[in-house]
Parts: structure tokens; C-alpha cells; sequence
């Protein structure tokens, strides 16, 4: 092989070598979605929504909160309400997500209220789907009733009201027989239920937010209507989806498109 034909090979070489590193197309960032489950769930419990959501081209997380799903080997008493914020505050920080799009689902909007009084410059719009909608001293046991925080934020009122903890300080789902294989709704950490959140101000620390209820019909009663004339009230848009508390088990496109579809309740100038 002669000395010319030898550069040409290396050069040809190199070449498809470098190639499918070369920037692609030039295109506009991905939009990013953080879905927060609900209590006894996992991020497990999202896969179909985040795949829908990735097909039309947004970065999604769904992490999973200490003690729960796959991360259930960590359950212990001292799992609170903080710890679950601190497990999503992480994830954006480390994974360095701003702008992001931040849901969460039943007892996932204790964890995004307190998300959003702690980083909310990196938030966009909080939307509560089904979802607890806490003032400042509420703990979730506490969120709507009229009795005080302080009768319901207690262990005796959540083993009351929902049942008696394990030892590793777990409130069972009642609804799964014991021995049932992944995936499946595991024992939630009590201490999450009945710690206050600790809020300066009002809910959603100034980030533009709306609110999903689910109900069953049209217009008819549900456990989270108090949240979601709390959520009116706050000026917070209300979207009514007609199924069950958890849609997004049968409807993934139908739910993934009212996440990222709805306004917000009003713009903020980021400083």
C-alpha cells in the first residue's frame, strides 16, 4: 500500500470513527417532566405516562421516594415528609433540571408543595393531579378537616384513621394481600403522614400552578373536592378528568396530555 493510500485509509478510518459523535441537528431543549407518585406507589407506577410523555419528546423522571416501590428495603421509622423532599429536590439538582414541569399525584402534592418552597427557581408550573394541597402546620391527615393539626398529626391518629404501622414504621395498603410479587403498592412510611410541611407563605411559593380532580362522574362528590376548591380559591385553574384516582393506569395518553396542556395560573418573572 502505497504512502498516499495509506493516509487516505487512516483519514476514511478516522473519519467514521468521529462521525457518529458530530453534533446532530441543531434542536430546541427538551421540555422536562417530574412525576411524583402517590402513597404505597413507586415510580414504577408511571412508566406508561413517561413513555408517552418521551414519545413527544419530553425528558421525564419519576423517582421513586425512600422506602417505597424498589426502594422499599429502606423503609424505616425515620422516613418523614422531609426526607420525601429532600429524595425530589436531589433529583433535580443532580440531575440539574430547571424549567421543569413538576406533578404530583395524591399524597405527591405534600412533596411538591414543599419542592417548590424550597427550589422554586427551578420550577415552571406545579400541577396537582388528585393530589393533597397543604397550607403551612398541615400534615396530610390534617389537610381539609376542621379539627386542629395538632389532634391529627400524631402516630395514634394514624394508626386511628388509617391502620397499626409495621415495625419498620410502614402503613400497609389494605388492599394488597400480603406475599403479592412486584409490582404492587408497598407499606408507606407513617412519618411522612404526620409531619407538618412548614410553608412561609402560600402553597406553591409564587410558581404558576393548576389542579387535576378525578371524579367518578361528572361533577360529583369526591374525597379531593375540598382540595380542589382550596386550589380555586388559590386561583389555581381546575381541570376535571372523569375515572378513578389513579387514570393514568388505563388512560396514560389522555392523563400525559393534561399535564403539559393546561395553563397555568398566572406567569412569574424569574429574576
Amino acid at each position: 500500500m502505497t504512502l498516499e493510500r495509506t493516509r487516505a485509509f487512516f483519514a476514511l478510518l478516522l473519519l467514521l470513527m468521529v462521525a457518529p459523535w458530530a453534533p446532530a441537528e441543531t434542536r430546541s431543549p427538551a421540555r422536562t417532566v417530574v412525576i411524583v407518585h402517590g402513597a404505597w406507589g413507586g415510580g414504577w407506577d408511571w412508566k406508561e405516562t413517561a413513555a408517552v410523555l418521551e414519545s413527544r419528546g419530553f425528558e421525564v423522571h419519576r423517582p421513586t421516594l425512600t422506602g417505597l416501590g424498589e426502594r422499599r428495603h429502606l423503609l424505616s421509622p425515620g422516613i418523614d415528609l422531609t426526607t420525601h423532599i429532600a429524595d425530589v429536590v436531589n433529583v433535580l439538582r443532580f440531575e440539574q433540571l430547571d424549567d421543569v414541569i413538576l406533578v404530583g399525584h395524591s399524597y405527591g402534592g405534600m412533596v411538591i408543595t414543599g419542592v417548590a418552597e424550597a427550589i422554586p427557581e427551578r420550577l415552571e408550573r406545579l400541577v396537582y393531579f388528585d393530589a393533597f394541597l397543604p397550607f403551612d402546620g398541615e400534615c396530610i391527615l390534617a389537610v381539609g378537616r376542621d379539627a386542629e393539626p395538632s389532634e391529627l398529626c400524631t402516630d395514634e391518629a394514624a394508626e386511628r384513621m388509617l391502620s397499626e404501622p409495621t415495625n419498620a414504621g410502614g402503613i400497609p395498603p389494605g388492599w394488597v394481600a400480603p406475599g403479592t410479587p412486584p409490582r404492587t403498592d408497598v407499606p408507606h412510611p407513617v412519618g411522612t403522614f404526620v409531619e407538618p410541611i412548614k410553608l412561609a407563605g402560600a402553597p406553591g411559593n409564587g410558581v404558576p400552578a393548576g389542579y387535576i380532580i378525578t371524579r367518578e362522574t361528572a361533577g360529583g362528590t369526591d374525597d379531593f373536592n375540598v382540595t380542589a376548591k382550596r386550589a380555586e380559591e388559590l386561583g389555581f385553574p381546575v381541570v376535571e378528568y372523569v375515572g378513578n384516582h389513579v387514570p393514568h393506569r388505563e388512560d396514560p395518553e389522555g392523563v400525559a396530555r393534561l399535564f403539559v396542556s393546561f395553563s397555568p395560573a398566572n406567569d412569574r418573572t424569574r429574576e
